[in-house]
């Protein structure tokens, strides 16, 4: 699984001109599923986000979990992270997990992040969705597991 995470002011997700989702400051995570992923993958990055730190203490040192400072967490799924763009100049979407696998991995993954008491919110799966936010920071990283 692959996750591209954003420390944000907010963030909100709209379909179809109606907001669907939104949260204030924590995490927006967009999360791609690879044909290789399962459970166990899921379970490693939804702990690793939640414990990674992030955030800045009192100090000004990024040295705080979304855990620790009680943020919420907007989870997107986003195939075209597991794009390969090595060859040519059309993405390869070879190493996508195929539907079923990647919507139910997709919303195992936010299963696991709602664990944490936080307050969580999610995208649909497969909607064409306008995603807004306004990043802190920017504070930008890309996970693998």
């Amino acid at each position: 699984m692959k996750a591209l995470i954003q420390r944000v002011k907010s963030a909100s997700v709209t379909i179809n001109n109606e907001l669907y989702s939104e949260i204030g400051s924590g995490l927006l995570v967009f999360v791609g599923v690879e044909k290789a992923d399962g459970h166990e993958n899921a379970e490693k990055l939804a702990d690793k986000i939640l414990k990674l730190r992030i955030f800045e203490d009192e100090n000004e040192k990024m040295n705080l979990s979304v855990s620790d400072v009680k943020g919420e967490i907007l989870v997107v799924s986003q195939f075209t992270l597991c794009g390969d763009c090595k060859k040519g100049t059309r993405p390869s979407f070879d190493n996508s997990a195929p539907l079923d696998k990647a919507v139910e991995l997709y919303e195992y993954f936010a299963e696991c992040v709602k664990q944490s008491g936080l307050n969580v919110k999610t995208g649909k799966f497969r909607a064409m969705m306008d995603v807004a936010l306004i990043n802190d920071g920017p504070v930008t990283f890309f996970i693998e597991k």
